[in-house]
């Protein structure tokens, strides 16, 4: 037990470490204000992948519809991925000149069997996008009036190409959304942090923004298409790969997008482990290795608070570092918290914990060793 102790602070030491950095990166990252009034001159198409997304479409199409960018600039597909519901005749019936629908069943058979859909979607999507700059979201988002408009404010200024934007969980009703929120919002954190810190890694599908060229110079999906999850964090990293100083984050609460969080104990347990199924996918190791130590940190937690529970003589060292992991996650999400105007939801922080640590145990081991349902498809 004197054993595993010890590797248990060094953990703890490592993930402290971890925690520090992400902070300095959170806290160096600016806010970002429109530096023109001048309106955009790029061309944009917003492409949606969309499965079984009926009643998540209309309220999608009215934010768009809402967009202050030039509606004339602005090519929106959305790619009906094999519903079995009405999204496709949703999606025709609205009179948004601009929109377009694409049907995933006019390019591949049904029988034929993908590792990941949605990545394939994405790929015929942009090969009819007439736009310089691809924005992608999710059927189950909406967002504010300028979301479009700071893209292209701060594509215009900065040149980047690729740019990872915040995403909030929105309509959470009861405990179990709240918790989503709190650990939703730590990694949105995180992704800005390492964004800042030219580590650029981490993203989610709901808000991002990247050349066409640049999607077409790197091979787009190619290589790791068989992957299922990643048209996100994978495509991120091989644009990184050939742009490193090219890849940013943009802190804006007009930026913003927000999605929904799942509403059963097994939807998330699906979602997560399909978020967590690419973890060992990464060329870029340092992330691996991050991963790892969050994992084996809160793996070691787990262990000894079964094992405290009948050997209570450990009962102090287990409090003393489950006391050290809150107050250094504290530390980075109150900042965070700030700007997604959600310090409300941290009274739920340390209740939390014991919704967080064996779930981070349990989806990264079926991440790796399991399968999961998702959108009505098994994946392995």
């Amino acid at each position: 037990m004197f054993f595993f102790l010890i590797i248990l602070v060094a953990l703890a030491l490592g993930y402290g470490a971890l925690m520090l950095w992400y902070s300095l990166g959170w806290n160096k990252l600016r806010s970002y204000a429109p530096e023109s009034k001048a309106p955009g001159h790029t061309t944009v198409t917003v492409i949606i992948p969309a499965r079984n997304e009926a009643d998540n479409i209309p309220p999608l199409l009215e934010a768009l519809e809402q967009q202050t960018y030039d509606a004339s600039l602005l090519q929106i597909i959305i790619i009906d991925d094999f519903s079995t519901d009405n999204t496709a005749d949703v999606i025709r019936n609205t009179k948004m000149p601009n929109v377009r629908l694409l049907q995933l069943s006019e390019y591949l058979n049904k029988q034929e069997r993908l590792n990941s859909f949605k990545k394939k979607a994405i790929e015929i999507a942009i090969s009819e996008a007439t736009g310089e700059l691809i924005v992608t979201t999710d059927a189950d988002c909406v967002m504010g009036p300028k979301w479009i408009e700071t893209l292209v404010n701060y594509y215009e200024h900065h040149n980047p190409k690729f740019i990872a934007a915040p995403v909030s969980f929105y309509k959470e009703h009861n405990l179990f959304k709240r918790l989503q929120s709190l650990d939703f919002m730590t990694m949105q954190g995180i992704t800005g942090a390492v964004a800042q810190l030219t580590s650029g890694t981490m993203c989610n599908g709901a808000n991002l923004a990247y050349e066409k060229q640049a999607f077409l110079e790197v091979g787009g999906f190619k290589g790791i298409d068989n992957i299922a999850s990643g048209d996100d964090m994978l495509l991120m990293y091989k644009i990184y790969s050939a742009y490193p100083d090219k890849v940013k984050y943009l802190k804006c609460e007009d930026a913003v997008v927000q999605t929904l969080a799942v509403d059963t104990l097994s939807d998330f347990m699906n979602q997560r482990i399909r978020w967590s199924s690419k973890a060992d996918k990464y060329e870029d190791k340092r992330l691996t290795w991050m991963l790892a130590l969050v994992y084996l940190f809160n793996l070691g937690l787990l262990v000894m608070g079964c094992m405290v529970i009948f050997m209570p003589v450990w009962r102090p060292w287990f409090f003393i570092l489950l006391l050290f992991k809150i107050t250094l996650e504290l530390y980075f999400l109150l900042p965070v918290a700030r700007f997604f105007n959600k310090t409300e939801l941290l009274v739920w922080f340390i209740p939390g914990q014991l919704f967080h640590i064996p779930y981070i145990v349990i989806a990264g081991w079926l991440g790796k060793f399991g399968s999961y349902q998702w959108k009505g498809r098994k994946v392995n």
